[in-house]
């Protein structure tokens, strides 16, 4: 495993470009879910100052179950269609929230939290779960991050389903 830097430094999108190059050489070929999910969040917590919490909520008997994740204790267990999670999940669709305080059944697991970006972990087309970002700044998150984070999540996708256990 190659040594990381500590910071990437470059606009958003450069950062985005190195963060793939280290995901795929940190995850080459790695069969367990777990450790896919928890180097995602490190990954992403390390290289946006803007991220106060990262992490995957997995899909389990219809609600959404806290996963490997960066940042404060969250909440554990959020239904489908409530919050920004549960209704990203339901919609199986990225919603980015400028003020989550303008956002109507917002669920504040971190009162820090200021903005959020959920995108949805699809697998043909079977929802696992989502990726959710919060940042304690107000519009932290735009077009580019969608587009990354969403090539991201079909990246995991694809990774998870070429293995079982």
């Amino acid at each position: 495993m190659e040594r990381l830097p500590e910071k990437i430094t470059g606009t958003k999108e450069e950062i985005y470009l190195e963060l793939f190059r280290q995901f795929h050489s940190l995850l080459a070929g790695e069969k367990n879910d777990v450790v896919i999910f928890g180097l995602t969040s490190s990954l992403l917590k390390m290289h946006f100052e803007s991220i106060s919490w990262v992490g995957f909520y997995l899909l389990r008997d219809s609600e959404l179950i806290v996963g490997p994740f960066q940042g404060k204790p969250p909440c554990i267990r959020i239904q489908m269609g409530k919050g920004v999670c549960g209704t990203a999940a339901k919609q199986r669709s990225t919603i980015i929230v400028p003020n989550v305080d303008e956002f109507p059944g917002h669920i504040r697991c971190d009162a820090d939290s200021r903005s959020e970006i959920v995108v949805p972990l699809l697998q043909d087309e079977r929802l696992i779960g989502v990726l959710d970002i919060d940042s304690s700044s107000l519009n932290s998150f735009d077009e580019i991050d969608k587009k990354y984070l969403e090539r991201l999540c079909n990246e995991i996708a694809i990774l998870i389903s070429n293995h079982s256990e």
